[in-house]
């Protein structure tokens, strides 16, 4: 599993175990989420492309650096949006796109509802955001989404991984970086993972 990336930060174990935690509300899950989400963008961001920058600083000029990569955003609606927040805040230049999926809870497979991304790429670094990388199937659509719109580099960034999950998205798409901030043990029979912290998106909104 060379690509991926399960987070060993003291940090992010921490806001993990709290966000598991079945008698956390929905505000504070909200809040780790997207605490999470930045750690996990800092980390998975570490080979964004930058350009040189002239500037002065009180004391001198010098040349610095500016990011040369157009990166966006891609939550996978509706539990992804809770972690553009905390993306966002490093990284404020960056678009955000939104692809809604949900799972058939019958045949656990993706089904697309809305797409709204222009003809033509605008970005040229995709960075899917989806907190459950369970069984795979809408990681794995999305980024087939987006490969058809053109993007030439994609990264997965999600809060925990269940290994069939990982599996299935490396094998349909083995150029997509997987960053996370833990790797479970497994999927019940109805494709939730276990231990995980149960359904992420009914968490953040209260709706479960």
């Amino acid at each position: 599993m060379s690509n991926v990336h399960a987070s060993q930060h003291p940090l992010v174990a921490h806001k993990l175990s709290r966000l598991r935690d079945k008698n956390t509300e929905p505000k504070k899950f909200r809040e780790l989420v997207r605490e999470i989400a930045g750690l996990l963008a800092y980390e998975a961001t570490l080979d964004l492309q930058t350009a040189p920058r002239a500037l002065e600083t009180p004391l001198a000029p010098m040349v610095g650096a500016e990011l040369k990569d157009k990166i966006g955003l891609v939550p996978i609606l509706r539990a992804g949006l809770g972690m553009v927040e905390g993306i966002w805040e490093l990284m404020p230049q960056a678009e955000v796109w939104h692809i809604g999926l949900y799972r058939d809870e019958k045949t656990l497979k993706p089904v697309e509802y809305y797409n709204k991304l222009p003809v033509e790429p605008t970005v040229s670094v995709c960075l899917v955001l989806d907190p459950m990388l369970a069984t795979g199937g809408s990681a794995v659509a999305t980024v087939d989404i987006l490969k058809r719109w053109g993007v030439k580099r994609i990264k997965f960034v999600g809060l925990i991984g269940a290994p069939e999950g990982i599996a299935a998205l490396q094998k349909a798409h083995p150029d997509v970086p997987i960053h996370l901030a833990a790797i479970d043990d497994h999927l019940n029979e109805r494709g939730y993972i276990v231990p995980g912290l149960g359904d992420a998106g009914d968490r953040q909104f209260g709706t479960g």
